[in-house]
């Protein structure tokens, strides 16, 4: 079974304000049993601590404590952890996320100083700055991830860096302005099929992710991209596969698939629990298409592994291409 760990509930803020008030009036949906191919033990290990010991010191907000991923055990007794950056409340209100939701407050200036402070001290040699959505600002929050990789290059420059960044909706510019930043991994999840949106992601526009991630690669096709995907949520395996055809002509390198776990009774319900055997069909029909890189199991999640699958894709790239970097 999964444990999740609750390491965001003892704030002090959080008597004051609910975390999903978009969602406290909905029907419950029971939360099922899960599956014996789910298990994560719960974290004991001494560099666990001193991990959450350097995100609590440099006043830090991870998407690993605030989606709640069940993997925080494994990666932070690793010293990984994936940052996110313009606060900790999203002006979205997914269906299937654990992120706070609300109107967000003021972007911390000195917040691309202690991510970088913060990645230099646990010594990362690749690290994911992902965000809340920040409709809110005018550009999307697009200059303060530019800010952050400007940082983290000036005090760890052998760190490589990936960002996972929101569909910059109706944000003109905002793209432009991180791809030219020169993150080493431009990712954008599409999070599920596009019949699912209207339920699952309402804020979002399927075709729109897709050209975003289209025009990373027009903006620097030597840009490695990403994207996921969760199933579970109620979609067809024809669904899935289209996804992947729509993706690749985007040119997009590396594909995660993960398996949905609903983080309480007022998010969307599991319609089911994938199987190991059907996540590997997955992976290898994604990699048949044309994919760098898959990661394709019932616990992945965008940032986990992050730092080998990285390796994994310029060796893959350099494979592709017989040894010949991209220019």
């Amino acid at each position: 079974m999964v444990t999740i760990l609750d390491t965001v509930s003892n704030r002090d803020t959080d008597a004051a304000r609910p975390r999903h008030p978009e969602k406290a009036h909905r029907p419950d949906n029971p939360i099922q049993r899960k599956p014996a191919w789910i298990r994560v033990k719960a974290p004991t290990s001494p560099v666990y601590r001193e991990t959450q010991q350097v995100v609590r010191s440099n006043n830090l907000v991870t998407v690993c404590e605030e989606a709640g991923c069940p993997n925080i055990g494994e990666c932070w007794s690793k010293k990984h952890a994936s940052f996110m950056i313009l606060g900790d409340t999203c002006t979205r209100a997914c269906a299937f996320c654990n992120v706070r939701t609300g109107m967000p407050g003021p972007v911390d200036r000195n917040e691309p100083t202690g991510v970088a402070e913060a990645v230099a001290t646990m010594g990362l040699q690749h690290v994911v700055i992902t965000s809340v959505d920040r409709d809110d600002l005018d550009d999307g929050g697009a200059g303060h991830f530019a800010e952050v990789i400007g940082a983290i290059r000036e005090r760890a420059p052998g760190t490589t860096i990936e960002v996972l960044t929101p569909d910059f909706l109706r944000k003109p510019g905002a793209l432009e302005t991180v791809v030219r930043a020169r993150p080493d991994v431009f990712n954008h999840n599409l999070e599920t099929v596009p019949s699912k949106y209207l339920t699952v992601r309402p804020g979002a526009r399927y075709f729109h992710s897709i050209r975003l991630l289209q025009q990373v690669k027009e903006i620097d096709p030597a840009m490695f991209t990403k994207s996921g995907i969760m199933v579970g949520l109620g979609e067809e395996r024809n669904e899935v596969l289209q996804l992947m055809d729509d993706l690749r002509s985007a040119d997009v390198d590396f594909l995660t698939i993960g398996q949905y776990l609903q983080p309480s009774s007022k998010h969307h319900a599991v319609a089911r629990f994938v199987t190991p055997d059907e996540f590997k069909a997955f992976e290898k029909i994604a990699y048949a298409k044309g994919f760098l890189k898959v990661s394709a199991s019932p616990l992945t999640r965008s940032s986990h592994h992050a730092g080998e699958d990285f390796a994994d894709l310029r060796r893959a790239r350099d494979a592709k291409l017989g040894g010949k970097a991209l220019a």
